[in-house]
């Protein structure tokens, strides 16, 4: 420091001495002054413009309540899974009918080609933050307020995924604001490798080869490729990452379980390269592994379109679910503490749990086993 303003001193007498200088007859010290004065401005308006960021940002979140560890994360952990039915000896009939799709999976369950992807893709410095980028959001605030036409984003994965489980879409300062104050709290009570299973299960990853809408990096490997999230190559995994961008551009099927065509198909294609480009960029795979995965050819890998169960097997599967409703309104009416008996004569009653028991099923992931012969 003492060297720095030795230095700065030095400048001043040289500036001082030339012809300029003199004929205004500045000294050394006026202009050591001067430029005294124009760094205390220049740090007053620092302060000035700091404290007004705060103060605005304080209004915007000063209605959202303090919530506690466990409120937070049951909150994120709290994701519908679609519960499987069953004919007799175990086999798979179909999922439950569903406005989503989703199949619960663990971080250790899934391939690190998957993982690497993400991160390369979505937040590169995922494990080195505390929730947010501070660069990457004054960025998209510049952005934002200039209404430039690039938009790089800059939400990191803890952000993304308190949108979508504690607050909404809503595109405004104030849940931006949220969004912000929450990811940093979030940070505090889940480790980094919660926090990305957490979004590898929540995130929407398009349609599936029977047109359903999917979430979930297990259900979405199951879904396009008829593969475990543990067994996507590079350019599967690559292709899949590259969804949540766009899921309804990118998906490659249909709202009819069809595949798109060759024009609509190549969007999703583009992306994938460019999941491929970030991942070789950031040193996740070689120059030969980059070059090979650009190679290859990813629609021969695309599910086939499949019937859903119900229009393949339509009584069967509503026999199926009308019977397992009847057995879990039972069990949570019973858990409540009322005499399941009051079911077979109450209508009101009955219909309230039927309706719970509606919601439980089509939500928790339940495997639901009958005893009806497939083959008859």
């Amino acid at each position: 420091m003492k060297e720095w303003i030795a230095n700065i001193n030095q400048k001043i007498d040289e500036l001082s001495k030339t012809t300029w200088m003199k004929y205004f007859r500045i000294t050394s010290s006026v202009v050591w002054n001067l430029l005294l004065i124009f760094v205390l401005f220049i740090a007053m308006g620092f302060v000035f413009v700091g404290s007004i960021g705060a103060g605005y940002f304080a209004s915007l979140v000063k209605d959202e309540p303090l919530r506690s560890k466990a409120e937070m994360r049951s909150a994120i952990f709290d994701y519908d899974e679609t519960s499987t039915l069953y004919f007799a000896s175990n086999k798979y009939l179909g999922k439950m009918r569903t406005d989503l799709e989703r199949q619960e999976t663990s971080l250790d369950k899934v391939s690190p080609n998957v993982t690497h992807a993400v991160l390369a893709t979505e937040d590169e410095y995922f494990y080195q933050h505390n929730g947010i980028v501070p660069k990457a959001v004054v960025r998209g605030l510049l952005q934002d307020v200039s209404n430039s036409n690039t938009q790089t984003g800059g939400s990191t994965l803890t952000q993304q995924l308190i949108k979508n489980q504690i607050l909404t879409n809503e595109v405004s300062y104030e849940r931006k604001a949220k969004e912000l104050l929450l990811a940093m709290r979030l940070e505090h009570f889940m480790t980094k490798d919660e926090i990305l299973e957490a979004y590898l299960n929540v995130i929407p990853y398009g349609r599936n080869a029977s047109g359903r809408n999917i979430a979930g990096v297990e259900t979405a490997a199951e879904g396009i490729f008829n593969k475990s999230a543990k067994n996507l190559n590079l350019a599967q995994a690559a292709y899949i990452a590259g969804i949540p961008q766009s899921p309804f551009a990118y998906t490659p099927f249909t709202q009819g379980g069809k595949l798109k065509d060759a024009k609509s198909l190549q969007l999703g294609i583009n992306r994938m390269k460019t999941v491929l480009y970030r991942m070789h960029e950031t040193g996740y795979i070689t120059d030969q592994q980059y070059k090979k995965a650009l190679k290859y050819n990813i629609k021969k890998d695309f599910r086939k379109p499949e019937v859903r169960p119900e229009e393949k097997y339509p009584y069967v599967t509503y026999e199926i679910e009308n019977r397992a409703k009847d057995i879990m309104a039972k069990i949570l009416a019973k858990k409540d503490g009322i005499d399941v008996s009051r079911l077979d004569h109450e209508d009101k009653l009955k219909d309230k749990y039927v309706i719970l028991a509606d919601r439980e099923l089509r939500s928790k992931g339940y495997k639901i086993y009958s005893t009806i012969d497939k083959k008859m």
